[in-house]
């Protein structure tokens, strides 16, 4: 039987999704939804598909000292001490270098896998074949594997991996990376076929990462690092309250794995959807071709197609000659827009703020 016991996870359930306004609110972001009616949380669907391979008083989880009593409902078995409470709204860096200190502390032989909270991944079964392939590739020494996606599409929206097609290995080495590139540049990345969606999944051993952080982000390493000490005691947050927001607000991207001489990236066998916005919830959830995606509801429609409908509560919608809108509610809000103004939907999240004081929910 594999030996898993230096397997651990970081779980990333910090951010907001505003995009998915108005079910996901600032107080009760969408990493907490049932977004696609499956029966879990986005949060717990995920925690459960890393405990396929990873054991389970092993997976922290990063995310805002505001959300630490829905964590604990809807993950009961987690320990205080696994979750990872940011005292401040920063990018994906600090909270990686927290929790990865934390780990060294406990488990220095450690090989871990960051991920975010609220992708949709169908096949989980090839998920955790690639996973573990990928942690026997991050136990070289001073090697970040990725796990990358074969794009479908010229998707502006994500960043790309450029990887030598050549490389034999089950790991191959990546030329560079590129933040969400404009549609022409998008085009042909995927015409080239030499790459892949960054889906924001790291591998590496604790060893390598903070090693990759003492020479790239050193300020910031010595600030974490001063808290040795008391990672994994009570007095760890206090700790956390008060040199945490000192850090700088930077993204393990830009922070670490542009810098990096040794990156690898594993092509995906399985298929993934980051959920980043309505229209990709429809493209996952769409009953079949050219009808209505429908979430949580019981629809009536007619001469209706396209639409995305999510309420709560198993609610009777009744529609008529609607085409390719987005309809949802929470118990406070109702939306009704347009699919193509999607994007807009942060815009209007802040223009209701803005007049009744709250994003509502």
């Amino acid at each position: 039987m594999k030996d898993n016991s230096n397997y651990y996870a970081l779980l990333m359930a910090g951010g907001v999704g505003s995009r998915f306004w108005p079910v996901s609110t600032q107080s009760f972001p969408k990493q907490f939804h049932d977004m696609l009616g499956t029966g879990e949380t986005l949060l717990q669907k995920t925690f459960n598909r890393l405990a396929d391979l990873v054991p389970r008083d092993q997976i922290l989880v990063l995310t805002n000292v505001a959300y630490n009593d829905i964590v604990k409902e809807q993950l009961p078995e987690i320990a205080q001490k696994n979750i990872v409470l940011e005292s401040a709204m920063r990018n994906t860096a600090p909270c990686i270098l927290l929790s990865s200190l934390k780990v060294e502390k406990e488990n220095p032989d450690a090989v871990m896998i960051v991920a975010p909270s609220d992708a949709w991944i169908e096949d989980e079964k090839a998920f955790s074949k690639d996973l573990e392939l990928a942690f026997e590739a991050a136990q070289q020494q001073e090697t970040i594997v990725t796990l990358g996606i074969k794009p479908s599409f010229p998707n502006t929206g994500y960043g790309y991996i450029k990887y030598d097609k050549g490389d034999s290995a089950f790991a191959k080495a990546v030329d560079r990376f590129t933040e969400k590139p404009d549609y022409k540049q998008a085009k042909n990345f995927v015409e080239s076929g030499a790459y892949l969606w960054n889906a924001g999944m790291f591998i590496w051993s604790v060893k390598t990462v903070i090693a990759s952080f003492k020479k790239f982000l050193p300020e910031m390493y010595h600030l974490l690092a001063a808290g040795k000490d008391v990672y994994n005691l009570s007095q760890e947050q206090e700790f956390i309250d008060k040199e945490y927001p000192k850090a700088e607000n930077i993204s393990i991207d830009f922070g670490i794995m542009e810098k990096h001489q040794n990156v690898k990236v594993v092509p995906a066998s399985f298929d993934w959807n980051d959920l980043g916005t309505w229209g990709s919830l429809y493209d996952k959830k769409k009953r079949f071709s050219g009808a209505d995606a429908v979430i949580n509801s019981k629809v009536l429609s007619s001469n209706s197609s396209g639409n995305i409908i999510r309420t709560e509560h198993n609610k009777v919608v009744v529609i008529d000659g609607l085409k390719d809108y987005i309809v949802v509610e929470n118990d406070d809000v109702l939306m009704i827009v347009p699919k193509s103004k999607e994007q807009d939907i942060k815009q209007i999240r802040e223009e209701v703020k803005n007049k009744f004081g709250s994003d509502l929910g």
